[in-house]
C-alpha cells in the first residue's frame, strides 16, 4: 500500500474554519505551553514546600512530606487526571461538584493542576536531596548567628539547594512539557490532540505527527537552552562538576 505524501496539507484550510492546518497545530502548541508553564509553577511551589517538610527536624513534618510524595509519585498520571476530572466532582457536595463540571476550560485547569501535583512530588525529592547534600556547617553557622528555622531556609539553605539541583530540574521541566500530552484523555486539545485531529480530518498521519514532533523538539530545545544559561549564571564553583 502506497502512502500519498502531501506536505502542502499544512497550508490548506482546516474543516474547523479556524484557518489552516498549521494554525491548528500552532494553537495546540500554545495551549501546551500555557499548560506546562502553569503546571511547572504549581510543581515548584508545592514541591518546594514538601521538600522543606522532608528535611525539617520534625517527625510529623517528615511523615507529611513522605506521604505526599508517595501518593503522587506512585500513582500513574493518567489515573490521577481521571480522578481529578471524573471522580472528584462526584465526591464533593453537589453544588461544588456542579460548579467544577461547568467550569470554563475545565480540562485545562484539571490538566495543569494534575500534572503540577504529579511533578511536585519529583521536585520535592530533588529539593530534599539538594538540601541534605549541603555541608552541616551551613545550618550550624546560621543557628549560631541567631537565625530562625524559616530564616535559615530562606537565606541560607534554599538558595544553595536550588542552584545545585538546577540540572535535574531542567529534566523535570522537560518531563512536564511532555506529560501535558496525557491530558488529551480528558479532552484537552493541546499539540498532540490537534495533531490527532489533523490526522483524522486529512488522513495525513505522518505529516501531522512529524510536525508535532518537530514542535515538541523545538520547544524542548528552547527550554534546555534557557535553563543552561540560567545554570551558568547561578552556578556555585565547586558544587557542580565542571563549574
Amino acid at each position: 500500500m502506497n502512502y500519498n505524501w502531501n506536505w502542502g496539507i499544512f497550508f490548506q484550510p482546516n474543516p474547523m474554519g479556524t484557518g489552516t492546518y498549521l494554525d491548528m497545530l500552532l494553537s495546540g502548541l500554545w495551549l501546551t505551553i500555557k499548560t506546562a508553564l502553569l503546571a511547572w509553577i504549581i510543581a515548584l511551589i508545592c514541591g518546594s514546600i514538601v521538600g522543606v517538610l522532608r528535611t525539617l527536624p520534625s517527625k510529623t513534618a517528615e511523615w507529611i512530606g513522605f506521604l505526599y510524595v508517595e501518593f503522587f509519585r506512585n500513582m500513574p498520571l493518567l489515573v490521577q487526571l481521571f480522578l481529578w476530572f471524573f471522580v472528584l466532582p462526584e465526591l464533593l457536595p453537589r453544588a461544588i461538584g456542579l460548579w467544577l463540571k461547568q467550569l470554563p476550560n475545565a480540562p485545562f485547569w484539571t490538566a495543569a493542576i494534575g500534572v503540577g501535583l504529579f511533578m511536585s512530588a519529583r521536585v520535592a525529592v530533588q529539593l530534599a536531596a539538594g538540601i541534605s547534600s549541603l555541608p552541616r556547617g551551613q545550618k550550624q553557622a546560621a543557628t549560631a548567628l541567631g537565625l530562625t528555622t524559616v530564616q535559615t531556609y530562606r537565606y541560607v539553605l534554599l538558595p544553595m539547594a536550588f542552584r545545585i539541583i538546577l540540572p535535574p530540574l531542567t529534566s523535570e521541566f522537560l518531563n512536564t512539557v511532555k506529560n501535558t500530552a496525557v491530558a488529551i484523555t480528558i479532552g484537552l486539545i493541546e499539540l498532540t490532540g490537534q495533531a490527532r485531529s489533523m490526522q483524522e480530518f486529512s488522513f495525513q498521519v505522518f505529516e501531522a505527527f512529524t510536525a508535532a514532533t518537530l514542535m515538541y523538539l523545538l520547544l524542548n530545545l528552547v527550554v534546555v537552552t534557557a535553563m543552561r544559561f540560567l545554570e551558568r549564571r547561578v552556578a556555585i564553583p565547586g558544587y557542580i562538576a565542571g563549574k
